[in-house]
């Protein structure tokens, strides 16, 4: 199977927080910010796999800081490491200023599965790190998927 590299399926999604988006204190509700990260998760790996994909894990969800009303708010998403059928995807998350500059609100780290026509775990291709850090994400993604298999076998 041929390779992909990170680039091939990295993804963007932008959203203007709204009063549906907040919670009581005014805040980007993290449940609704959680719904974005695994749509967008799902959006990366079904474009890396070329499958319908499903959620197996969240690893990892890191609230970093808060966002407000009426601020942009901008997901970008990202393949770490592939395993035989699975695909761990890295979303970070960041507050966009008027002026440009971003601010991370939160990183969070997600399994996703590639399946085939009948719902069961199907093949992806592998991961191609070109950059020094694709390659040290990639490898601590190795890492984080040995980790995850010795939580899974206790």
């Amino acid at each position: 199977m041929t390779g992909k590299y990170v680039s091939d399926s990295y993804t963007e999604q932008v959203q203007i927080l709204s009063q549906s988006t907040l919670n009581g204190y005014n805040r980007l509700f993290g449940g609704r910010l959680m719904q974005w990260i695994d749509v967008l998760a799902a959006v990366v790996a079904r474009r890396h796999s070329n499958r319908n994909v499903t959620t197996a894990a969240v690893d990892n969800l890191r609230f970093e800081g808060p966002a407000y009303a009426n601020e942009t708010i901008v997901l970008c998403g990202r393949v770490t490491y592939t395993g035989r059928t699975s695909m761990e995807i890295c979303v970070e998350t960041y507050v966009e200023e008027l002026s440009g500059e971003k601010r991370l609100i939160n990183v969070a780290y997600l399994v996703m599965v590639a399946l085939d026509e009948h719902e069961h775990p199907t093949p992806v291709p592998p991961l191609i790190p070109r950059t020094p850090e694709e390659q040290r994400e990639w490898e601590a993604g190795r890492e984080r998927t040995r980790l995850r298999k010795q939580r899974r076998a206790q």
